[in-house]
């Protein structure tokens, strides 16, 4: 049942982004300070976020040694 759930939470992510990029096709650029980024679609950026949050908490936990029991 969780190997099922860690497939399905990932594939519904997906789902949810190539809605939401299909909903929300005109570029947004993101600012921070000073700093003015390339305009890009938002789905686009919540792709980009999304991946990069999974290969994050995979480089955590990896780093951490967690070990399955």
């Amino acid at each position: 049942m969780t190997k099922f759930l860690l497939v399905l939470i990932p594939a519904f992510l997906v789902v949810a982004i190539a809605i939401l990029s299909v909903q929300n096709a005109t570029p947004v650029s993101l600012r921070f300070l000073a700093f003015r980024s390339v305009e890009l679609p938002f789905g686009l950026w919540l792709g980009f976020g999304l991946a990069a949050g999974m290969v994050g908490m995979a480089s955590l936990l990896t780093l951490s040694g967690a070990s399955r029991r």
